[in-house]
């Protein structure tokens, strides 16, 4: 049964996303049988969002409790989900019900802290801790780019040697000063190259890229749909 029953419901949820495809939801039920199963996933998917939280706690508790490798930065981690969860889930506000008015149990003078407005404490912490963080960590992959770029663009063969040339011109183009030294030699080669290079042959390799990729999402939805693929139950 363990086996057995996430194959039937992974086979029906994809056989019902398909099948109500090709029917006018406003006429069939089968056709609205799509937003049913989508519905469905989004309320799934809150229970796992809960459930990775406990995980992420309870893991991460744990290495603390243990002093194993890291355990500071872990500690960190748990006291960092604690401290954008239970302010953001403890608003002091009042609210009406049936003309009687229910109040919080915290102070009325804390409620510019709680809830996810301006002001409050997830507000803050979204603004001055978490962001300036997630913005110096893609500033320091932008270095990685640049260290693989380098590598990438070597002229080691006709290859290598084109998709050098067409970087080099691109990134001239993206730069005003690049801009500027290209139309140094005609007012019309940025618009060409935006013509040929970013709206030709780049939209034409996304375009490969794309079907390649849906027809590998379609053949690996296929697999999962017949009990093929089984990796979601941790089993290959």
């Amino acid at each position: 049964m363990r086996t057995t029953v996430p194959v039937i419901v992974a086979f029906l949820s994809g056989f019902v996303m398909v099948v109500s495809f090709f029917f006018n939801p406003d006429r069939t039920f089968i056709g609205r049988a799509q937003d049913v199963v989508l519905q469905w996933v989004t309320i799934v998917s809150g229970f796992t969002l809960v459930l990775g939280v406990f995980s992420i706690v309870r893991v991460n508790g744990r290495a603390v409790v243990r002093r194993t490798e890291d355990w500071p930065f872990k500690l960190a981690t748990v006291i960092s989900v604690f401290a954008m969860a239970i302010p953001a889930m403890l608003p002091v506000s009042t609210t009406s019900v049936g003309g009687k008015i229910f109040y919080s149990i915290l102070p009325q003078s804390w409620g510019s802290w709680f809830g996810t407005g301006t002001g409050s404490i997830y507000d803050w912490l979204f603004n001055f801790v978490d962001s300036p963080m997630m913005e110096t960590m893609f500033a320091m992959l932008a270095f990685y780019i640049a260290s693989a770029a380098y590598r990438a663009f070597r002229a080691r063969s006709a290859d290598a040697t084109l998709l050098l040339l067409t970087a080099v011109i691109v990134m001239l183009w993206r730069v005003p000063m690049g801009e500027a030294f290209l139309r140094l030699f005609g007012d019309s080669i940025p618009d060409y190259l935006n013509t040929f290079i970013m709206n030709g042959f780049n939209v034409a390799v996304q375009r490969g890229i794309i079907i390649g990729a849906a027809l590998g999402a379609a053949s690996m939805s296929l697999r999962v749909m017949l009990g093929i693929e089984r990796t979601y139950m941790g089993k290959g």
